[in-house]
């Protein structure tokens, strides 16, 4: 029996990496693990593109609905309960895939988080969020920006939590947060190999596009209103819901909340691939080239 392996397939939203994932899968005879942060969720379908019925059909897939919202849930969380599974999975099948578009969730299986960083300090965590509460986000933004702008760059700067904790940290160590999660890679029992999937910008941004279009046909509206009364769980302040539920308060209208998404979704796949292209070890092949990244497996692989 051959070593046991873990290929990760990442890259943008919208690049097909679902689709790329599971006809690798096929061929390869192999399980799926999910590496999307909202695809944990039972609540979440529509608007985090998980794989349709036919799709988890075809291939088995793991940590897709495996939580609810209601639920804390985060990737050291993520980290354990993977290695855990694959920990198990290997002693059965040498091969499986880790797909997704969610970086610090793949960085957590692949090598760990660093020890050093620390737990969170009250009393700083609450003037942070008195801060946000009283001035709104763009105050914890500029501050990340001037704390840390190499982490400003790559992190969901709209999402509240992930501010707070990257300056809760820079303030306590006098570090950025850039230089305290670098770390000691962990050692992992099996071995990794990391394909990107890359496509035109041109190309890439009209696939966001209508995607975000046939999500609204497909019911993202009626979603994003069966949820709202958790708007404030972490899963939720994400591209897809925060903008709906700006428009449900009477912000904005519909015709522009749709636009917003597409404009945030468009700059959430500019962050990914600014996060991806800085790790040296993956492998960067076109989104439609399967037959090229099963060659380079099979190689990688004798």
């Amino acid at each position: 029996m051959q070593s046991p392996t873990l290929i990760v397939i990442c890259g943008p939203t919208a690049v097909g990496k679902t689709a790329f994932a599971i006809d690798l899968a096929k061929s390869l005879s192999c399980d799926i693990v999910s590496a999307d942060s909202r695809q944990f969720f039972q609540e979440l379908s529509i608007g985090t593109a998980k794989p349709n019925a036919q799709e988890l059909s075809e291939v088995k897939h793991h940590f897709i609905d495996n939580k609810s919202i209601v639920e804390e849930y985060n990737a050291s969380d993520y980290e354990f309960e993977v290695l855990d599974f694959l920990k198990g999975y290997f002693q059965k099948n040498p091969i499986a895939i880790l797909c997704g578009g969610s970086g610090m969730y793949i960085n957590a299986v692949c090598q760990g988080f660093d020890s050093e960083v620390p737990t969170a300090d009250p009393k700083i965590r609450e003037a942070l969020n008195e801060r946000f509460e009283q001035e709104g986000i763009v105050s914890l933004q500029k501050q990340l920006l001037e704390l840390d702008p190499l982490f400003y760059q790559e992190v969901d700067i709209n999402n509240s939590k992930r501010l707070m904790r990257a300056i809760e940290v820079c303030l306590m160590t006098g570090k950025t947060y850039t230089e305290i999660r670098k770390g000691e890679k962990k050692k992992r029992p099996f071995n990794i190999l990391k394909v990107g999937l890359g496509m035109d910008r041109k190309k890439l941004y009209d696939r966001i596009n209508k995607r975000v279009d046939l999500m609204m046909h497909t019911g993202l509206e009626d979603e994003a209103k069966s949820v709202i009364k958790y708007r404030e769980k972490n899963a939720l302040k994400t591209v897809g819901y925060k903008e709906l539920f700006d428009c449900f308060d009477g912000n904005t209208s519909l015709e522009f909340a749709i636009e917003k998404i597409k404009v945030n979704s468009r700059r959430y796949a500019k962050r990914q691939m600014t996060w991806f292209k800085k790790d040296a070890e993956i492998n960067w092949f076109q989104a439609n080239q399967l037959k090229e990244v099963s060659l380079f497996i099979e190689k990688q692989l004798s």
